[in-house]
């Protein structure tokens, strides 16, 4: 759609009602890259489907694009996957699994309407998942719960029903379940309708969807006999127990549906796709930092929820990825950064599907869109386009690591000061400064050791300076100010000092441990040390 055709208040609306914008989180190795693998293949937006851990010959998943993800098998960054099921358009964005990224997930969660919670059928709720169903709550994020691996022995269905109902504090619903135990599925009969079985012939190696067969009641009894009695008789339980579906209960963050099936397989994914159709939130107003809340029919505005450097290595090119949260986005248009004020012209935009892009025209509320080399945007910014707005900010996760970084080479100073300052900006680590340490020596922060290993690596292989770190003895990190830093400073700690952070000049004072830091607090009551977002506990 042209600017000489600007989009009306009720397109707006009609288009934001088609968008569904959903994340999949999980704990490590639960099945995340290939559920959102399986979920693109059964929207026909990709031909086969590729696991992470595949045989040889096999290839990586389409979103997995980073040369140090396709290595370890696992997802550490995320990536934006826009498709089409069902006259809606689906906005798939993909968060990290592992813990040590789980501010990159965070920031992610800003951006979303809806999250799939995966379960493994075999662990049930881990820690990894329980922080994470904590930071949807914390956001006010509804869920879906995706229990996965139902081809696998595992635990009894009910049970992890329990678990989810007594550790996260919400009330499972089943929409479907499974006939038969864990490691033994034999179908999958939906709660709205138990007249009917579903039965699932996997195709070898789950390259693409499985056969369905759909089964009378009649037919199940005989085929299945028991297990269809006893799927019945648990779903009934279940279902009388509880207090029933509640779409508003749901967007409240009070129940949550559950699906059970096998991603690897592709058994049970098109039903999951369905449900993000017919129960996720469309698009809704945003709170803003001054109060209130945008319209999803007003101007455009959006949020850089994540920034991510040379995707594409032939072109070392920077996108920062862009939720659109109300009015219309249109390539070429002027946007202004609320941070600075200044505006400027989004020349080149693309959606993103693993590594590979298409250019965008018009992007509506929900909707993911890749500026590409827009500079000066940082992650949490708001981009508007008419009247003001600004959200707010997204909070940062305390870290638990530091580490002084260095270049090997010294006559590498100016890629090094690149590269660190690329690698702030794109949130991959917080970035610490001081007088006594200068720029040659910046110190790094992180939530999890294995954010080490990405700036390691990608600090050699993209902007070839390859560092040492020398690790430091801190654990804690609070927030202070300059007359806190000055008592901290005049106290001459030996495992502790206070440092700034270079992407918004806030004073961290750092501690070796929680003992070091309450002797401090019993000295020093009046010194300001705010805690920051540790964990999602």
């Amino acid at each position: 759609m042209s600017s000489d055709h600007p989009a009306t208040a009720t397109q707006v609306l009609q288009e934001a009602d088609r968008r569904r914008t959903f994340a999949v989180i999980s704990h490590p190795d639960a099945g995340k890259s290939t559920l959102t693998e399986a979920l693109a293949l059964h929207a026909q937006a990709i031909t086969s489907a590729g696991a992470v851990h595949g045989k040889g010959g096999r290839r990586g998943v389409t979103s997995d694009w980073m040369e140090l993800e396709k290595e370890r098998g696992i997802s550490v960054t995320s990536a934006a996957l826009q498709f089409g099921h069902r006259d809606h358009v689906m906005n798939l964005v993909d968060t990290p699994g592992h813990a040590d990224f789980s501010e990159d997930t965070y920031r992610v969660l800003a951006a979303v309407d809806c999250a799939i919670m995966l379960v493994d059928a075999a662990k049930g709720l881990e820690e990894q998942t329980r922080k994470l169903f904590s930071v949807c709550r914390h956001r006010g994020v509804p869920v879906i719960t995706f229990i996965n691996k139902w081809d696998r022995r595992g635990r009894e269905s009910l049970d992890l029903l329990e678990d989810i109902e007594n550790i996260l504090g919400i009330t499972p619903v089943p929409m479907v379940w499974p006939v038969g135990a864990a490691g033994n599925l034999r179908g999958l009969v939906r709660a709205g309708d138990t007249e009917q079985m579903l039965r699932f012939t996997r195709v070898p190696g789950g390259t693409h969807k499985a056969v369905e067969e759909r089964l009378t009641a009649e037919q199940a009894a005989a085929e299945e006999g028991p297990l269809w009695e006893t799927a019945l008789e648990e779903l009934e339980l279940v279902l009388s127990s509880g207090p029933g579906w509640d779409p508003e209960a749901f967007r409240a963050g009070k129940i949550s549906p559950v699906f059970f099936g096998a991603a690897l397989t592709n058994i049970g994914v098109g039903l999951l796709l369905d449900a993000v159709v017919d129960l996720a939130p469309e698009p809704g107003p945003r709170p803003l930092a001054a109060g209130g809340a945008r319209p999803v029919d007003s101007d455009f505005t959006g949020l850089v929820f994540k920034i991510q450097a040379n995707m594409d290595p032939a072109h070392r090119d920077r996108i920062a990825f862009v939720r659109v949260c109300s009015g219309v986005f249109e390539r070429g248009m002027n946007v202004t950064r609320a941070a600075s004020g200044r505006s400027f012209a989004t020349k080149y935009a693309h959606t993103v599907f693993g590594a590979e892009r298409t250019v965008v025209d018009t992007s509506y509320p929900g909707d993911v869109v890749g500026l590409i080399n827009a500079t000066a945007l940082r992650v949490g910014d708001t981009l508007y386009a008419g009247k003001k707005a600004e959200f707010p900010a997204l909070p940062a996760f305390a870290p638990e690591h530091f580490a002084v970084a260095r270049p090997k080479d010294i006559s590498r100073s100016k890629q090094f000061r690149k590269g660190i300052s690329q690698l702030d900006e794109e949130g991959v680590v917080q970035v610490l400064v001081s007088d006594r340490r200068g720029d040659q020596a910046p110190v790094l922060a992180a939530v999890g050791p294995m954010q080490f290993d990405v700036v390691l690596h990608r600090m050699e292989h993209e902007f070839s300076s390859a560092i040492t770190l020398d690790y430091l003895p801190y654990n804690i990190a609070r927030v202070t100010d300059p007359e806190g830093a000055a008592t901290l400073n005049r106290q001459r700690l030996v495992n502790g000092e206070v440092l700034t952070r270079r992407s918004d000049e806030v004073l961290l004072a750092l501690f070796a441990d929680k003992w070091q830091m309450n002797g401090f607090v019993r000295s020093h009551p009046e010194v300001k040390l705010e805690t920051l977002i540790a964990t999602a506990d």
